[in-house]
Formats: C-alpha cells, structure tokens, sequence
C-alpha cells in the first residue's frame, strides 16, 4: 500500500495555533484498519514502527505499509532494539518481537516478563518504547480502576496485586525488577540526553494536575495505592493514613503542567536532539497532549541537585489526540494519534502526522525561562521591541496545589506578584525579570502585550515555571 502526504489545513480547527515555518503533514494509514496508535518509534533508515491498540505493529518503510504482527492484547509502547527486535509492552506482559526469517513478519513472540500480573481490568495499561543506557527495557504501570482493594477506600483507583502503580525494568535476559512506586496513569515514558529516565502521570487523585516526573530508583511519586507491594505497608496501614503522611514521602514532580490551559492527558516526553533541523529548540522535551492535540515543550534546570524547570506550548490543531511521539533522522516530529477512550479536540478518530520545520524560517517564541537568584531569565527566538516592554506590560502570577485524595486541585494562594525590575539585552533577545521568589510556587510569565522589533506578536505567550529550589545567592 502506497502511503501520501498530505498538508493539513489547520484553517479548519479554530484554536489551531502554529509557529512561523512548521507545517503539519497528514500519513494515510492503512484502509480500513483502526489505526490507534499507542506505541511508535524511528529506526536511523526512517522506517516508522507503530503498535495500535486493537493489537497490531505495523511498519512504514519507503512509503509502504506491512503488518508486522497482530493478536497483541492493546500495546501501549513500543521500541526497536539495535537488534532489530521489537519489544512491545501489552497489558499481560512486555514481548519482544522476532522476525526469525526475515519474510517481514514477527514469527516469535517472546514474553520478556509479565512478573507485574495483568487481573482484566480495562485500566491496567502497560506503558513503554523506552530502553535505558544499561540496555533494560523500561515500562510503566497503570493503577486499575473500579476495584478498590477490600477495605482500601481512599482512592477510586486499586491494584489486585502485582506492582500496579509502578516503573519497572527489564534486562535483556528478561530479569524483571521494580524500581519506583507512587505512578497513577503514567502514559508516557522518555530519556533525556544524558540517559536519564522522565515519565507523565495524569491528573487525578493525590495527582492535583497533570506532571513531567524525573523517574529515579526508589523514589515515591505519590499515589498511595502502590505502597501495598511494600511489605512495610499493610491496607490497614494506608487507610490510616493522612494524605500529610503521604505528602512527606513524595517526590515532587519536575513540572505541573497547568490542567486545560496546557495539557489533560499528556503523552511521552521526547527529547530534541535534532541539532538544529526542528528548529531553535534543541535540547527540550516536546509532549503531545491526547485530550487537546496539542504539542508543548518543557525545558529542564538543574537547581539544588534535582530538576525544574518550564512549560510552554508549541502548537495545536493536530487531528487526533497525541499520544505518542517521536524525531526522526531527517529532524520532524511524528505524532502518533487516537482519541479512543477519552476523545479529542481533533476531529478525527486516530492517525499519523508530523511536524516539519522549513529550515530557514525562525518564529517569534519564547524559547526558554531559566531561574536566577533573585528572579528569571527569559530567552526569545526574535528581538524584542523595547518599547513594548514594562512592568505593566508583562502579566506575572502565581500559585501551588494542593495534594490530596481529592480529584484534581484549583489553583492554591493565587497571587499577582509584582516585578522590581526589568532588562533587556543589547541583542534584544533576553529579559531579565527581577522579582520576590519563594519555593513550591507555579510563575506563569505572560507575555501577551509584547511584540519583536518586527512587529509581530507571540502566539504561545505564557510560559510555567515551577519552582521547587531557590538558587543561592
């Protein structure tokens, strides 16, 4: 089957916003295939791996689609090893995929592990696409939902044993080891320059708004269902205690990522490492949203030995949810799409995009927001227009929120903080805010009424820090 590109037209989707010089292409995917697409990686010759989750793995090499394997239980992740194996994480167990003679289809299907147990229920999703510098295979564990342990009533979400709410990892050999607990709904998993391991969770109970999380061995990360693998904690014991207990023993996450203004349910955190061909961004996360079809960014700082750092968002307009995303060789950023389960702003149902930058042209965004001792230092991909910068012009605010068995959590001490002072640099592309700081604060820095020397306004305005560590004076 020939595959097409197609430009989307983003004239139709009215909250469609796309900085200057990217353009999305739409992939034809199989006819009359539910092509959902929940797992998907790059190989260096550009052929597309994607798993859906009705149960296949397809590839697209040179324009042409084939069925690689089928008769999968609903895969979420999906990777190549250097081998040219496809380790799949499905709902019962991570598989690894062999094409033992090379006709083009798997002939082994090889359980790496199912040591986490699988007890059918529609919410134990099991999360991957990721291997890490050790060569492991690393997944994530959806909590259940609807089936509260006999006893355990502080949350709707539940575990019928076997490491829900858990990261794992997998060696080569298929040794299975537990590493970090606390996880809720963490759809996405990713590694940045350096190896190091980030995944997503999604709001919910004791997850106030969605989070980028650096995921680090024994840490705890704060939904207390999963405490019942540990033989320390009993069900009696949990239900005991208070959420102030649970919040003493949590990790906060790298970054909250304000709920409807940024994200819902965001995906896998990839990271750029294009070296200039997606444009002025390198070396940041960029994390499609499946509820709004967006794509943001998140930038990291390293403060006081752990990460921090900001949000903002990139573009909008996409099709379908954006569950899974990836670089490829060439630079562009391929989306893998479905709404299934939740919906989507997009108006269709699944598919296959990607973002391809021109090249030559550099939009007007912010490009990054690092801390400094006594305020931030904001980065633009354009010079500022001097005149349009004061106190009265930039609108900062912030807040925290609340940790608890509740759902979700509004924005806790909202305040309007107000700035000392302001420098520009002689390039005109970096600001200097001056401002009173405190720890375990949101800054929402918006830029609205700011314009380049051009003239031109930014589309994505509003950039999140969260501040977790001062940096000392």
């Amino acid at each position: 089957m020939k595959v097409f590109l197609v430009l989307f037209s983003l004239s139709l989707a009215c909250f469609a916003a796309t900085p200057e010089g990217y353009r999305i292409e739409t992939i034809e995917t199989p006819q009359n295939v539910f092509f959902h697409i929940a797992g998907l990686d790059i190989t260096k010759d550009g052929s597309i791996y994607c798993c859906t989750r009705y149960g296949d793995v397809w590839i697209l090499k040179k324009g042409v689609w084939s069925k690689f394997a089928s008769g999968l239980q609903e895969p979420c992740g999906l990777v190549v090893d250097k081998d040219g194996s496809v380790i799949v994480t499905q709902k019962a167990e991570m598989t690894k995929l062999v094409d033992s003679d090379k006709d083009g289809q798997a002939d082994l299907f090889l359980n790496l592990t199912n040591a986490f147990e699988f007890h059918n229920n529609y919410h134990e999703f099991n999360f991957g696409g990721v291997i890490d510098n050790d060569g492991n295979y690393i997944g994530t564990l959806n909590l259940a939902a609807g089936r509260n342990v006999p006893g355990l009533r502080i949350s709707t979400m539940a575990t019928e044993g076997g490491y829900r709410g858990w990261a794992y990892k997998v060696s080569p050999s298929g040794k299975f080891t537990p590493f970090a607990s606390g996880l809720r709904s963490p759809a996405g998993v990713g590694k940045n320059n350096l190896g190091e391991l980030f995944f997503t969770d999604n709001q919910g109970d004791f997850v106030p708004t969605s989070t980028l999380n650096h995921l680090e061995d024994g840490k705890f990360y704060g939904h207390p269902i999963s405490l019942l693998d540990k033989p320390e904690f009993s069900a009696k014991k949990i239900e005991n205690m208070s959420d102030e207990e649970f919040d003493k023993l949590r990790t906060l996450p790298v970054v909250w990522i304000p709920q409807e203004e940024v994200a819902n349910s965001p995906g896998n955190p990839e990271w750029n490492a294009t070296k200039g061909k997606f444009g002025p961004f390198d070396d940041q996360f960029f994390i499609g949203d499946q509820t709004r079809s967006n794509i943001f960014r998140v930038s990291l700082q390293k403060v006081g030995e752990r990460y921090q750092g900001c949000v903002i968002d990139f573009m909008s307009g996409l099709q379908s949810g954006n569950i899974r995303l990836k670089f490829g060789p060439d630079g562009a950023l391929w989306a893998g799409q479905t709404n299934r389960g939740w919906g989507s702003r997009g108006s269709k149902s699944f598919g296959l995009q990607k973002v391809v930058w021109d090249g030559t042209t550099v939009p007007f965004e912010i490009q990054d927001i690092k801390l400094i001792s006594d305020g931030f230092k904001v980065t633009f991909t354009q010079a500022l227009d001097s005149g349009s910068i004061s106190k009265e012009s930039i609108g900062m605010s912030q807040w925290w929120y609340k940790y608890s068995r509740a759902y979700g959590s509004p924005k806790i001490g909202l305040q309007l903080p107000k700035i000392d002072s302001l420098r520009l640099s002689k390039d005109g592309k970096v600001l200097t805010v001056k401002l009173p700081l405190q720890k375990e604060q949101v800054y929402c820095l918006d830029f609205r009424e700011v314009i380049s020397q051009h003239g031109k306004a930014l589309q994505n305005y509003k950039a999140y820090y969260t501040l977790v560590n001062l940096i000392d004076e």
